[in-house]
Order: structure tokens, then C-alpha cells, then sequence
């Protein structure tokens, strides 16, 4: 009798466990609420925002820390950081639809337009008012390296620390301005070649592990910021020509008013009157070299397509062809991908 009611409480007792489970399940499945302004409650949905790697991820994620706290504040919605550790893995989490909005540079969000249903709308506005940056190449200060000249001087010799292939002042800008220009090419000309963020690249300069490398002029301002002793090492001995910034792409899919509400926020930052705006540009520094966003759209990028197919036609013009007709189809190929490309990103 006593073995029968244990196991009638047991089987009570495994019921109610497996009731409690299937609450708790259905409990974790519902999303935070909140209020909508107007009183009345409305599912709460997260941000997602992706943010391009300056520096360490964990430093850009600090960077942008009391902006995206105040995101969350005024829209009432949670704010989730994708912040990796390169490009490609940003560009993965676009693709992957784990982004809702992003800082991407110039070729990073051309991909994102052109094949992953985000739309620019915004770009940097840098702390001097310019739109633009330059790519650098940058030595020892103690380098027999002083010029170009030098540089080019010597292939096979030297060791070299770039970007990645996304990173337009990494690799493309000067790819494409220094050594595809002079039928060269990076990866060929140096002994050695790295590839690294501008921030590592620039203690690789430092310390002797590269002769040259890349970088442009907010990551040499941020270096010079976190290694104030090691920057007084680091010469420049080459410049680009003004390159655009970076900008803000939202997904196409994002609901509304939230979509209209999360674009205006980002416009709106900085120009508060008063304390406010004093504090919203003080989060604003923090990023390196932001000052603000303006409105934009796709028309911002062209110059990043045009770089892009310089950086193809020096390749083709001074490559080695087995005959001059071949490599006047492969000039006429990139002519009429170019045109495309330019379609596909004005189209929207």
C-alpha cells in the first residue's frame, strides 16, 4: 500500500515537474515587453548592431558603449553588439541576417547593398567636418625607407603588414594607388606579407616585425592615443587621395515605426541643444574621429566602385597576357562589369 501511493505521488509529482518545464519553456519562448509610448504594452525587439573592428572587438564594443546605451534608452528596445574580429566575419553576420544595422567602410557595405538587403543611411562625419579619410603607408622613424622611391626600389627585400581584401585603405586604396599603378603587386613584391588590422600592423612597424604597412589617418590618431611613446617611432612616407567614409546601412527587413525611429535617432545624435548634445558628442568622441551622422544614400559608395575597378584595370593593363587581344577582352570584360555593378548599386 505504502509502495502504491509513493508511486502515485511519484507519477503526480513527474507531471507536475513536466507542466513546470513546459511553462518555463513557454515563458523563455515569450519576448520582453515594452511600452510602446502610448501606454499599451507591445513585444519588445532586440537591435542588432554591427560594428566594423577598430582596433581589438572588445575595444570597439567600449568605443561605442555609451552611444548604444542611449539607443536603448530612447527606443526602448534592447541593443545587441555584433562585434567581431574581422571584415569577413562582419560581412558573414550580414549575410546571415544577424545584423540589423551596421558601421561598415566602403567595400564592406557595396557587398552589403549590392547582396545583402541593407541600405545606406548615413555617412561619418569625421571631428574636422570632412567626409573622408586617407590611406597611409607607414615605417619606422628610424627606416632606410624615407619615400616611395625607396620602397620601390628594392622588391623582394622588404616586409609588409596590410589589411584585409575588404579593407579599403588596408589593402585596395593602396593596392591600387601605389602598386597596381606601377604593374606591381603587393603580395608578390614584399619578402614577406601580414595581414592585420591597422592597429596591430602599426606595433608590428614599431617593433621591428614589418618594414612597412598600411593604415589611414583615425587608426595613426588612435594609435598615437594608446601608445602615445611607441607612435614617436612611426613615420608616414606615403598618402592617398580623400577617400569617403565609412557609413550606416539599416536591413531592409526591419519593422516599422522601428526602422524609421532607429535612423533618426542615429541622424539626430550629436545635435542636441545643451547638455545633451554636449554629452551625446562626448559619446561621439569616443569612436575615433566621429563627430556625427549625415543623411546619405548608395550614390556615397560609387567612389569605392570606381576604386575598386581602377585596382582591376592596373592589374589587367600591366599583367602578363599570352597575347595583346586577350588582355584587351579582359579590359573590355571589367569595363562592362563595372557597369553593372554601378546599375546594381544605384538601382535601389
Amino acid at each position: 500500500m505504502e509502495k502504491a501511493g509513493r508511486t502515485r505521488f511519484g507519477e503526480r509529482l513527474q507531471r507536475l515537474l513536466g507542466f513546470g518545464v513546459l511553462v518555463g519553456l513557454l515563458l523563455g519562448a515569450v519576448p520582453s515587453i515594452a511600452d510602446d509610448g502610448a501606454g499599451t504594452k507591445a513585444p519588445s525587439i532586440a537591435i542588432h548592431f554591427g560594428i566594423l573592428p577598430i582596433g581589438s572587438a572588445a575595444e570597439s564594443r567600449e568605443q561605442w558603449r555609451p552611444l548604444l546605451e542611449d539607443l536603448d534608452k530612447r527606443l526602448g528596445h534592447p541593443v545587441d553588439t555584433v562585434s567581431v574580429s574581422s571584415y569577413a566575419g562582419l560581412s558573414g553576420a550580414i549575410a546571415e541576417k544577424r545584423v540589423d544595422i551596421a558601421f561598415l567602410s566602403g567595400r564592406l557595405a557595396t557587398e552589403a547593398v549590392q547582396h545583402q538587403h541593407m541600405r545606406v543611411v548615413a555617412q561619418f562625419v569625421r571631428s574636422d567636418g570632412v567626409k573622408g579619410n586617407v590611406a597611409m603607408l607607414i615605417v619606422r622613424s628610424d627606416s632606410p625607407i624615407h619615400d616611395l622611391k625607396d620602397m620601390l626600389a628594392k622588391p623582394g627585400h622588404w616586409r609588409y603588414g596590410r589589411g584585409e581584401p575588404l579593407s579599403v585603405t588596408g589593402y585596395v586604396a593602396p593596392e591600387a594607388q601605389v602598386f597596381a599603378s606601377q604593374g606591381l603587386n603587393s603580395d608578390t613584391f614584399f619578402s614577406n606579407v601580414r595581414v592585420a588590422n591597422h592597429q596591430n600592423n602599426a606595433l608590428a612597424v614599431v617593433n621591428g616585425e614589418v618594414d612597412v604597412a598600411t593604415c589611414n589617418n583615425p587608426d595613426l590618431d588612435l594609435f598615437r592615443r594608446n601608445f602615445p611613446n611607441e607612435a614617436t617611432h612611426i613615420r608616414v612616407i606615403w598618402k592617398s587621395s580623400l577617400i569617403p567614409s565609412g557609413v550606416l546601412v539599416v536591413r531592409d527587413g526591419m519593422p516599422e515605426p522601428l526602422r524609421s525611429q532607429l535612423i533618426a535617432f542615429m541622424r539626430d545624435y550629436g545635435h542636441a541643444p545643451g547638455a545633451a548634445g554636449e554629452r551625446e558628442r562626448t559619446n561621439l568622441a569616443r569612436i575615433p574621429d566621429l563627430a556625427g551622422f549625415d543623411a546619405a544614400d548608395e550614390s556615397v559608395l560609387k567612389p569605392f566602385i570606381d576604386m575598386e575597378f581602377q585596382l582591376l584595370r592596373e592589374q589587367a593593363r600591366n599583367g602578363r597576357w599570352v597575347s595583346e587581344q586577350a588582355r584587351n577582352a579582359r579590359l573590355k570584360q571589367i569595363d562592362a562589369d563595372y557597369q553593372k555593378a554601378v546599375h546594381l548599386l544605384l538601382r535601389h
